[in-house]
């Protein structure tokens, strides 16, 4: 029982952490991906790039390299936040 509890101790508590970080990292460098993004594509998160974890840009480089592989509710809102956000740097 003590082991299944730290277990989702732990789970639940990177979970929280990663969602902070990812929120705070994107707001603050003003890539702000949307509360979609960061719903659909946690689960890829942890699943393909949990070593870079929380790292931000460095989770969302390893998202892209591993795009095949995402879920497709991922890789759609995650290919729609990264165009929005192309098409906002070139406007600058």
């Amino acid at each position: 029982m003590t082991a299944f509890f730290n277990s989702t101790v732990r789970k639940v508590s990177l979970v929280l952490a990663f969602a902070a970080s990812f929120s705070r990292a994107f707001v603050e460098r003003e890539l702000a991906f949307s509360a979609e993004a960061q719903q659909m594509c946690t689960s890829d998160a942890f699943r393909l790039c949990s070593s870079e974890i929380p790292n931000i840009s460095k989770i969302t480089a390893c998202m892209i390299r591993q795009r095949a592989s995402l879920s497709s509710g991922c890789r759609t809102v995650l290919d729609r936040d990264l165009a929005a956000q192309s098409r906002k740097v070139a406007a600058q």
